[in-house]
Parts: structure tokens; sequence; C-alpha cells
């Protein structure tokens, strides 16, 4: 007789069944997770992350194929100066940490680079609190190289591998980030530096996850080690980025997420996100999940064009940013927030349809046309006919030049060239 079926591994079937039995999960890195935390409301994304679904792989199968991800260069490129910044046991990854972070510590001579290799990521995460354990205890430096963090969210484990982690001798700990891009003259690109604070934050709220269940529980720096190429060359730079503001609407955004059982349970029975499906059922499975588009969509998630194609075809404000949706309350598509200026619609006391018919008849005023179908919009006289003289976008005339008969047949201007040769 087979054990009862637990909660956990209930879901974990049910998760299966949405991904399609063969096909392996893809594991819910930090940058997808950031990229979660920053739309909490689109339950779609929750889903397919949650059930592991390769959304790359479906966004082919719709037929809108992104472009989203990391090339193959970056990526090689991104691999070697890691590498070279982790050679001799971390030695120059230490000595950054040493002089960014804790210059009055001990300088990093005889660091401990533990092994973290285990079985799944399970064993793995395990393996990591162990070896962190084990560092607060021993003292010194230690350098924990790709460890395995267990997060939990929306109610199912997600497994994040950092570049590193590095024990301080005072027993805190300190996420590293190790990127390809470069910093010039001590600075780099702020979208960059800020895509990778947000990842770095999900880290961050992944050890304390594990500090927390220490006694006492060490502590979990905010600031963390950026390092880059300096300048356009193969040596390395670092500095310490404030990760706190981050973290903070991380773990709130987190918060927020709809579980992932809630919305598995409102699907219909036999929901597949399976690419191998035909287009039709697949197309009906996902829009079978609500989803909320924006703009920022295109350049963190692997749907972004399908979901923007149906965004627009429902005329939702959302396609314009969340800016805009935020302004217009209660008006939620393009028809109803045009219906409200022009008066067809809307409830007037209302500060959005107030501000749209206002900004209507500025601009029926600022182009000089009558604008009747807004209530209380004034009547706009109609513009006297102007001369020659009096409009302003006319050629002026010199004033001795005499005024051509009416019947007179009207002659293209000439050039000085061809008047000189005349």
């Amino acid at each position: 007789m087979p054990p009862p079926r637990t909660r956990g591994t209930a879901l974990r079937h049910r998760l299966a069944e949405l991904r399609g039995p063969d096909l392996p999960a893809k594991a819910l890195d930090a940058r997808a997770l950031a990229a979660l935390a920053a739309n909490p409301g689109c339950r779609r994304r929750a889903i397919l992350d949650g059930a592991g679904v390769n959304k790359a792989a479906l966004a082919d199968a719709l037929g809108s194929p992104s472009a989203f991800g990391q090339s193959q260069f970056a990526f090689m490129r991104g691999n070697a100066f890691e590498a070279r910044v982790k050679a001799d046991g971390g030695a120059e990854l230490l000595r950054l940490a040493h002089e960014k972070l804790d210059p009055r510590a001990e300088p990093p001579a005889h660091a401990r680079v533990p092994e973290l290799s285990a079985i799944g990521p399970e064993g793995r995460a395990a393996r990591t609190a162990l070896a962190l354990r084990e560092a607060v205890e021993a003292g010194g430096w230690t350098l924990l190289d790709h460890p395995m963090l267990a997060l939990d969210v929306a109610g199912s484990p997600a497994f994040l591998e950092p570049d590193a982690v590095v024990v301080h001798p005072d027993g805190g700990w300190t996420v590293v980030e190790i990127k390809s891009f470069p910093m010039l003259d001590g600075s780099a690109d702020p979208a960059k530096v800020g895509a990778a604070a947000r990842q770095a934050a999900v880290y961050v709220l992944a050890l304390e996850a594990v500090a927390a269940r220490m006694e006492p529980a060490p502590p979990v720096r905010h600031r963390v080690l950026l390092v880059c190429p300096k300048d356009f060359s193969n040596l390395s730079t670092a500095s310490a980025v404030d990760v706190r503001k981050q973290r903070a609407v991380t773990l709130r955004q987190l918060t927020r997420l709809t579980r992932i059982e809630d919305i598995a349970d409102t699907l219909p029975e036999g929901t597949c996100f399976s690419p191998e499906l035909p287009a039709d059922r697949l197309t009906a499975a996902v829009e079978s999940v609500p989803a909320t588009y924006a703009p920022e969509c295109l350049s963190a998630c692997e749907l972004a064009f399908h979901c923007r194609e149906r965004s627009r075809a429902r005329g939702a404000v959302t396609s314009l940013g969340r800016s805009v949706r935020a302004e217009l309350g209660g008006l939620t598509t393009v028809g109803d927030v045009l219906a409200a200026a022009r008066g067809e619609a809307g409830d007037p006391d209302d500060p959005a349809v107030a501000a749209l018919r206002r900004a209507a008849r500025l601009r029926a005023e600022a182009l000089g046309a009558q604008h009747r179908g807004t209530p209380d919009a004034p009547v706009l006289p109609d513009a006297p006919a102007l001369d020659d003289e009096q409009h302003p976008q006319a050629p002026r005339r010199h004033r001795d030049a005499p005024h051509p008969h009416p019947d007179a047949p009207r002659r293209r201007a000439e050039s000085p060239e061809a008047a000189r040769c005349r």
C-alpha cells in the first residue's frame, strides 16, 4: 500500500502535470525571481515559474518568440572573468572583499574554501547550510563558491545559486556578485548595477532564511560586493553596493504573491503548458491564467510579446505603462478613457474623468477646433480667415512688393542662379 500523499507531494505532482510529465523543470534563478517580485500581480508568470515551465520554448510554440536572454558571447565572457577572479582559491576575490568591506579585519591569508557538492538541489542546500555553520564556528575568512540557497516563494521552494558568499572573521555573511560589464573610473552603468542589486537582494533574503535557523543567528550584511572588470582590461575591481532598499521592496512584493496552490486550484481540469501541445490547446491553457502586462516585461519575461499582443487587443491601459494605469483609476481600457474624455461616459466627479475632460478641452483649444462633445466645454468661435500678411505660417512678403492680379498666372519662384543668367 503506497504511503498517503502529503500536501507538498500533491503540489509537486500537480505542478509536474502542468509542466508536462515528461519535461524537466526549469530552475527558478534569482534574476527570474527578481522579475517576478517586480510584477507580483501576474499570476501567469507565478504559476509558470512555480511549475518550472520553459517560457522561452512556450513563447516559440505560441508563435511569439522573444529575444530575451543573454547572448552566448556574453555568457562565455562572464564565465571566463569569473574563473579568473576565483583562481588560486579565490585569493583575488577575498582581497577585494577585505579591501572594500572589512579593511580593519585581518588579511585573508589562509582562507577556507569548503567543498559544497552534493546530490540534488536539496542536498546542496543542506550542505551549504552546514558549511556556513562550520565557517562561523571556525572563525577567519571562508569563501563559498556557488553555494545553494533555498527560498520559499508563494508556497513553493526556489533554489538559488549566487556566485559566491564570503564569511568574515566576525561571523558576518556577504553576497558576492560577479558581472562582466566594466567599471569605468570606479563607476558602472546605473541600470546594470540596479539589476545586479535586485538580484543580490534575493540572495540576501535567502541567506537570512538560513541564518534564522541558527542560534545565535549570524549577521547577514546588506552591503554586497559587486566585482567587475576594471575599465577595458581583464583586471578586476569591486564596489560595495547597499541593497537595503531592494531587499525591502523584494520582500514586500514576494509577500504579496498569490500562493501557487491557490492559482493551480482555479485552473480547469487537464490544463497543461507543455510546448508539445497543439497551438490552439496551448493558447487556451495560457489564456486561462490572468496576466498583468507592463512594458517593463519586455526586458524581464520571455512571454512579453505574447502578453503585449493580447493586452493591446483588449485595449488595456496597462500596455501604456504602470504610471499611466495608476493615473486612470477605474478606467481600465483605452475605449473607456476616450469615452470619458469625450463626455460620453464616466462620473464627472471622478478626478481621473475630470482631468481627461479638461485635457480634451485644452487640446481642442490648442488645435483651434470646436469641442461640443464634452459637457461645459467652451464653444470656440470660428477663426477668421487670414490673408497672407496675418497668417503666422505664411511666407513674409516685402511690404513694397505689388500684389499680383487675381487673373495673372502663378509663376514658380526662380532660383538666384536662374535670375543671374536671365
